[in-house]
């Protein structure tokens, strides 16, 4: 498309994972395996985790919104990614590319800090077993994904709004699969350093202070199983966070890579790809991390299973 500006624009054209139309329906089958499987996985831990009662404790709770989150995210993008794969021009509106920002934002964002109050969960778990259910009450673990759900839609909104009510110029391709706050930045007609400034600010800030938390969190965990006399208390301890810190290497190693990338190297294409690995793959891994290692996720689906057939029988 043409030189337009904000009383003219009307929709994007997204540049999609790839240019190469022999990959079109290839991609298109992997990622629609994806999504089906993200989607299976997350509903169903959180069906678990709902219906099933052994399940209503804070680590599965904690997990249920993970799961929300994975979800949700995964949602805000891979079925309009899908169809792009089919249709001749990847384009999507100006209000819906807002809105498709503004998710993306609020559930990332919250994701950081979903997974520092889990670490947390972890901690008072294992350093302070017998204070355990009275703070991790029911009320004290819904601030503590309320908190980033809020903090999270706060700044998704603070960015979607600065960003979309300056004009647009140039070209309305957006470089990316998705609406990405950096490939809108660059076609801003104003100077855009000032919000740019911000985004890198609270960026870092969201990504250091929750790793932050997480990293005080399991130095604190090593301690103190570290002091354990039992070898089998030690061994119970360390497989109770192996599922989590599984989930937080794979999602804070592809964000790190990303933002870590030397300059010199760094291209949108390497974005796309972490961005592919954050967005859709993580969302779909997460269940299977939490489920194929974990006895009470298993114990938990045999239950409701074998309590179908009987009502099949």
């Amino acid at each position: 498309m043409g030189q337009q500006n904000l009383s003219s624009l009307t929709e994007f054209i997204l540049m999609g994972v790839t240019r190469q139309p022999e990959l079109q329906v290839p991609l298109f089958g992997v990622f629609l395996i994806i999504y089906t499987v993200t989607v299976v996985g997350n509903l169903g831990m959180i069906t678990l985790t709902q219906v099933d009662s052994h399940l209503h404790t804070p680590m599965y709770f904690f997990i249920n919104h993970l799961a929300f989150i994975d979800l949700g995210n995964s949602t805000v993008i891979c079925p309009k990614m899908l169809v792009n794969f089919v249709v001749d021009q990847n384009t999507i509106s100006y209000y819906a590319c807002a809105t498709q920002l503004a998710f993306f934002l609020m559930f990332i964002i919250s994701e950081f800090f979903i997974l520092s109050a889990m670490a947390y969960d972890r901690y008072l778990a294992i350093c302070h077993p017998l204070r355990y259910n009275v703070v991790m009450s029911r009320k004290f673990c819904h601030v503590l994904v309320g908190i980033p759900y809020l903090y999270g839609t706060v700044q998704a909104l603070m960015f979607t709004v600065k960003i979309f009510t300056l004009p647009f110029c140039g070209s309305n391709v957006i470089s990316h699969f998705y609406c990405d706050d950096v490939p809108l930045l660059l076609m801003l007609c104003s100077n855009a350093q000032e919000i740019e400034l911000l985004i890198i600010l609270f960026s870092a800030l969201n990504l250091i202070s929750s790793l932050l938390a997480i990293l005080l969190s399991y130095v604190l965990i090593l301690i103190s199983i570290f002091h354990m006399r039992s070898a089998e208390g030690r061994k119970k301890a360390f497989s109770t966070c192996g599922s989590h810190l599984t989930v937080v290497f794979v999602f804070y190693g592809s964000l790190l890579f990303m933002y870590m990338e030397p300059n010199s190297t760094h291209s949108f294409h390497t974005d796309k790809l972490a961005s592919v690995f954050y967005t859709l793959v993580i969302p779909m891994l997460n269940p299977f991390i939490y489920s194929l290692r974990n006895k009470e996720v298993k114990n938990a689906f045999y239950r409701i299973f074998k309590n179908q057939c009987k009502l099949c029988i």
